[in-house]
């Protein structure tokens, strides 16, 4: 089963990744237990979805969050069909990723990147780097990708459309840093078929990226996959992912990041937990209403977000898994239902009238009527 949920008429196929049990849980308490880990993860292997990061390979000094990722990968129960992936940020990472390549993890994108923070400051406080030595270590990138001979290539900006410490990054600086990457890898005679647009600020906008994605096909119409990885900090995310949806059209494949829950956060950007990404219910919910097969079962994923809130001790920040999605057939709700006011009494949809029982029910007669006669 392929990962790539293909696009309905005038719409790019589409890649959905889910990092909950990373970028969610790097922000959470370090102190959850591995085996809480590993039932997350089993409960979301069975959703449906396709792609899920497990974790990174990282400094435990900096991310203690990630100490267990080797008994979390030892620990949980791979679905056949569903690809699992992990970050790894340096050269120990990867070696210690490598061990369980091909099983039960899986390669990253085979084509080799060059990238650039947008913000200085947030390269600094996130990776030890300033942008001019992001900028430097491009020629090494492009001749080791000559040297494996690599035939495709990605560039990418991070900290894309703003950053909380510089403002607001224009369009012309974006285009300028991918199209001085482009040239890099085109004079290697390597050629850029994927565009990376990061955002851990969540400074997206809807309309800026929209006008980048058009402005980045216009140029390189050979571009074949745009990755989107847009934190949510403002509300903006979901929008904007639409937004990428209807721009690019056909021919292409989408990816986009999202979370359980919406489970994220950043704790070099300033925001902490409220750098959430978009929930990965609510995009499902959207992508099913566009005609994607996604395959993905609400229930399902629902009942993965209410073990996430068990699991990191509070309540996640999407929408579906509170409201449920769109009733329809058996489940339209009962027309002479009680007041509903709480989140918890909220959850009838998957709880039953057990959820509702005691709110006030002032109608004298049951409500019916002549539209769904069937009660």
């Amino acid at each position: 089963m392929s990962e790539v949920f293909p696009g309905p008429a005038g719409l790019p196929d589409v890649v959905l990744v889910e990092e909950g049990m990373r970028e969610g849980l790097q922000i959470e308490d370090a102190a959850i237990p591995v085996a809480d880990k590993i039932r997350l993860l089993d409960a979301l292997s069975v959703t449906g979805l396709r792609r899920i990061v497990v974790g990174s390979f990282v400094s435990p000094r900096w991310t203690p969050q990630m100490a267990g990722i080797d008994e979390l990968i030892r620990g949980f129960t791979p679905v056949e069909g569903v690809r699992y992936t992990a970050l790894a940020l340096n050269a120990g990472g990867v070696e210690r990723r490598a061990q369980y390549i091909p099983d039960p993890l899986s390669p990253e994108d085979p084509r080799p990147a060059t990238l650039l923070h947008l913000c200085d400051v947030f390269a600094q406080r996130n990776t030890n780097r300033t942008r001019a030595a992001e900028i430097a270590a491009w020629p090494a990138i492009v001749k080791g990708a000559v040297d494996a001979r690599a035939t495709e290539a990605g560039i990418g900006v991070n900290a894309a459309w703003g950053s909380n410490w510089l403002g607001r990054f224009s369009p012309e600086e974006r285009l300028y840093f991918l199209t001085e990457q482009h040239r890099l890898w085109t004079d290697a005679g390597i050629a850029v078929t994927k565009v990376f647009l990061g955002d851990p600020m969540g400074w997206n906008l809807p309309h800026l990226v929209a006008a980048d994605l058009q402005a980045v096909l216009d140029r390189w119409p050979e571009i074949t996959t745009i990755h989107l990885h847009l934190h949510n900090t403002r509300g903006m995310a979901p929008i904007s992912l639409y937004a990428a949806l209807t721009t690019l059209g056909p021919g292409r494949r989408l990816v986009l990041d999202t979370s359980i829950g919406g489970m994220a956060g950043c704790p070099y950007c300033g925001n902490g937990r409220a750098a959430t990404l978009a929930p990965t219910e609510d995009i499902a919910l959207l992508l099913d209403s566009l005609g994607y097969p996604t395959g993905i079962d609400p229930d399902r994923l629902i009942d993965a977000v209410h073990l996430a809130e068990r699991i990191v001790g509070h309540p996640l920040y999407g929408h579906v898994s509170k409201a449920g999605g769109f009733p329809k057939g058996d489940r339209l709700y009962p027309m002479d239902m009680p007041f509903i006011e709480t989140l918890d009494e909220a959850r009838h949809f998957r709880r039953g009238p057990a959820a509702y029982a005691g709110p006030l029910r002032p109608w004298r007669e049951p409500i019916t009527s002549e539209f769904r006669p069937n009660g």
